[in-house]
């Protein structure tokens, strides 16, 4: 399978009174032509922060992208200017993105019609009748009902389920080959969720697109993901197929995240066990694992060491950790 997007030591910094954050640092990952891809970590690892940093939407000032490479269609997409034509081309057309809070990504004085007839206009020149002949297939699509009706009402008259549809269908709007999902399901009811997860594995099944799914949520991750990058402090510290990570974690973080989540093949008296303690100060970062402090697992050389790098620990299966759990657990 042909890889689409490919990342290399990207590294995002974030300009403060108190210092220089380190929201990314260092973050290597690829998403290959009709894949699902989940990235997954606490509020505040920086998985927003890379995927808006692919598209060059950080604000700038405060944020600036000081290293990396990001690979699309042969070109690398931070050589181009953040608000140039080649970039303005990419954004929407080939590389969508669904922001996290539906409630403020769309516009309240713009009815539904002109936010989504506007992309595709610009990147695909449909005239102003066609752009809401399509807008309107659209919602049919992602499962508003009365779209012909309804695509001229604005933002504050849907719920916010069907606000998420909306964002959704202007993701489709220009068929991208990659679409960015960030927290899709944020603030909505667990039915609602499920509803919506469907039908963006759908949508993407038909038109063949590839899905970067950016989440804290694991069990969206296991049920639609084929592979898992794991965050925490602004680095990937597991990454490798869905099932492989999720029934052979190998790096302490995983491991903590899956014992503090309820799951249905265990008895119903197993008690969740949380991470103990807080994540690090991206801008004071420790030059050891920034995971040590609350890390079951450490041995000496953790202390001693700077943060390991990725290392190979199954077919695929890649970790930043010193201690072999398989050894541990065994």
């Amino acid at each position: 399978m042909a890889t689409l997007l490919q990342v290399n030591n990207l590294q995002t910094r974030f300009d403060t009174e108190a210092g220089v954050v380190k929201a990314v640092d260092g973050v290597t990952y690829h998403v290959d032509e009709h894949e699902i891809v989940g990235i997954v970590g606490e509020s505040g690892c920086g998985k927003s922060v890379t995927q808006l940093s692919v598209l060059q939407l950080i604000p700038h000032p405060p944020g600036r992208i000081i290293g990396g490479e990001v690979w699309f269609e042969g070109k690398d997409l931070l050589k181009h200017e953040r608000n140039g034509p080649e970039m303005r081309s990419v954004r929407g057309s080939k590389i969508a993105m669904i922001f996290q809070e539906p409630m403020t990504s769309l516009n309240p004085v713009l009815t539904v019609n002109d936010q989504l007839s506007e992309g595709m206009q610009l990147h695909l020149g449909f005239n102003k009748a066609d752009a809401r002949r399509r807008a309107a297939e659209l919602l049919t699509m992602v499962g508003i009902p009365d779209a012909e009706r309804r695509i001229d009402d604005y933002p504050h008259q849907f719920s916010g389920g069907m606000r998420q549809r909306v964002m959704i269908a202007m993701a489709l709007s220009c068929n991208p080959k990659l679409i960015i999902a960030d927290e899709p399901t944020t603030a909505l009811d667990v039915t609602t969720q499920a509803v919506l997860l469907e039908l963006m594995k759908d949508l993407v099944d038909r038109f063949n697109t590839s899905l970067v799914l950016v989440t804290h949520n694991l069990g969206v991750v296991a049920r639609y993901a084929q592979r898992i990058y794991v965050m925490y402090a602004g680095r990937i510290v597991e990454a490798g197929p869905t099932k492989e990570v999720f029934a052979h974690p190998r790096h302490p973080y995983t491991v903590g995240l899956l014992k503090s989540v309820p799951r249905l093949d265990q008895p119903r008296d197993v008690k969740l066990v949380p991470i103990e303690g807080l994540p690090p100060n991206l801008i004071r970062m420790p030059p050891t694992c920034a995971f040590l402090p609350r890390c079951s697992y450490r041995i000496k050389r953790c202390a001693k060491s700077h943060w390991p790098a990725l290392t190979t620990v199954g077919s695929r299966h890649l970790a930043a950790c010193f201690v072999n759990l398989e050894e541990m657990e065994s």
